[in-house]
């Protein structure tokens, strides 16, 4: 597993043993950065379930200002750990071990309480299968810019909504089993 482009370009990446973590493979990772690889430039990222930090660290690589890593296994939070540091990025990456869902309400809770710079891209790569692209949509709304794009990653047995609240879902690409879509909250919805 490596860095496909930009500043990091080449660099091997820990990856995990066993299949407890699954990678978005680089050939995946390469198609999403070619279409979304425009936006990046000084956007805040959010990288869920980011299992190695790949997505994120490719993000960081192709000029995205910062990354927020979010896990909850312990192993997930030691590769991306160490593959922040083989890329050097420490002081523009934050690594938050928790459960998806919490760790977006506390996000939240803060933002309250000391506002902050909203997130512009999320990427979203869950374990397959059990619904976790609908119910984490469903908490971004106050964490994310108005033009912000969701890039979800899931199996093409996986049924994802064509709308969630204000996230209207764009383009689809098929990847062998793996789909990944593109969602863009609704600009015409009353804010």
């Amino acid at each position: 597993m490596r860095i496909v482009a930009g500043e990091f370009r080449g660099r091997r990446l820990h990856a995990p043993k066993g299949m407890s973590i699954r990678p978005t493979s680089d050939r995946v990772r390469e198609a999403i950065f070619n279409i979304v690889g425009p936006r990046l430039q000084n956007v805040r990222v959010l990288d869920l379930f980011a299992g190695t930090g790949a997505l994120g660290l490719e993000a960081l690589s192709r000029g995205a200002a910062q990354a927020v890593f979010v896990d909850d296994a312990a192993e997930a939070i030691r590769l991306i750990s160490v593959n922040i540091k083989i890329c050097g990025v420490q002081e523009r990456a934050l690594v938050v071990r928790g459960a998806v869902g919490r760790v977006l309400d506390r996000l939240v809770r803060h933002g309250q309480k000391e506002p902050f710079d909203k997130f512009q891209m999320v990427f979203l790569d869950p374990p397959y299968g059990h619904g976790h692209v609908e119910k984490t949509l469903g908490l971004l709304d106050r964490l994310t810019a108005q033009d912000a794009l969701v890039v979800a990653e899931h199996h093409t047995k996986d049924l994802v909504p064509a709308r969630w609240g204000d996230w209207v879902l764009g383009q689809q690409r098929k990847y062998g089993a793996t789909i990944v879509s593109f969602y863009m909250k609704d600009v015409l919805q009353p804010a």
